[in-house]
């Protein structure tokens, strides 16, 4: 078994991170808070103790998670005003990232209750250093919407930031997803990692619409995925992408909001880009006739 620290926490939240696969991908520090606070409060208890067990740590565990968060908030922060300590976990890597662990630190902030950070793995670090694509800036979008128009609205409004995205999927939408962002973004180079830390750990590049054509080949890959696309190319957008993709959007949306992603994703004139789309609308009415 661990033995514990020597010295003694300070009352207050602790934001621990935990692996994102690896077990051993844990720092020194945070196994000392874990096995120090008086409550570790997790998403998902099995999981949770089967990491601390492989590492001797004994703990008493309270489940926090989205369906209870509204009813275990209160009672967390009554410990904490008494003067225990909690460590906070997610099912793997940072919390907060993904999970609604922010309310929680909301509301220790507004009643003046220490939190502090124990750093870790996190799967948007791990993918990003690992993608050979810009890091001095980067915006994480989490998981966008699983719906295509709503998708497709939702990467709109990402174009124009100057800097590498990362999204985060489930393996089904994954070539859904991939094939939006192609259809919004344009041909920017992309990684799709999956597995991170694990055995089967697998980095893939490559255009968006290269990833998107391998993933509706092969099918779902196994495992977490994370996603991440590199920033607005300079390049000068020819009349040709623009067709490209004005028809893309309009398999799925009406003409004016078709027209609003690719004007946000082009930076083109809205006026001109709906004068393109209606034209393209028109024609494929006249075809079909």
């Amino acid at each position: 078994m661990r033995s514990k620290p020597t010295s003694k926490l300070r009352p207050g939240l602790y934001i621990v991170a935990t692996p994102i696969g690896n077990m051993d991908d844990i720092t020194l520090r945070a196994l000392d808070v874990l096995s120090s606070v008086d409550r570790i409060a997790c998403e998902d208890t099995r999981h949770t103790r089967r990491l601390l067990e492989r590492h001797g740590i004994e703990a008493r565990l309270l489940p926090y998670h989205e369906h209870n968060a509204e009813k275990m908030r209160p009672a967390l922060i009554k410990r904490l005003k008494q003067g225990q300590t909690v460590a906070l976990v997610s099912d793997a890597g940072t919390p907060m990232i993904s999970d609604p662990g922010y309310k929680l630190v909301r509301a220790c902030l507004d009643g003046d209750i220490p939190v502090v950070p124990i750093p870790g793995a996190s799967s948007v670090l791990a993918a990003l250093v690992v993608s050979g694509l810009p890091t001095d800036r980067f915006f994480f979008a989490g998981f966008l919407p699983s719906k295509t128009v709503a998708r497709k609205k939702a990467l709109g409004e990402l174009v124009d930031i100057p800097g590498s995205l990362v999204f985060l999927e489930s393996a089904r939408r994954l070539a859904g997803s991939l094939a939006d962002m192609a259809g919004v973004l344009g041909p920017r180079q992309g990684v799709v990692a999956r597995e991170l830390t694990k055995k089967f750990e697998e980095l893939r590049h490559g255009p968006l619409p290269e990833l998107t054509e391998h993933y509706r080949t092969q099918g779902p890959p196994k495992g977490e995925v994370t996603i991440v696309i590199g920033p607005p190319s300079e390049d000068i957008i020819d009349d040709r992408d623009i067709d490209q993709r004005l028809e893309d959007a309009l398999k799925d949306c009406s003409v004016r909001d078709a027209a609003d992603i690719v004007a946000a994703a082009t930076g083109l004139p809205r006026r001109k880009i709906y004068a393109r789309a209606l034209e393209l609308k028109q024609s494929g009415n006249d075809s079909a006739q």
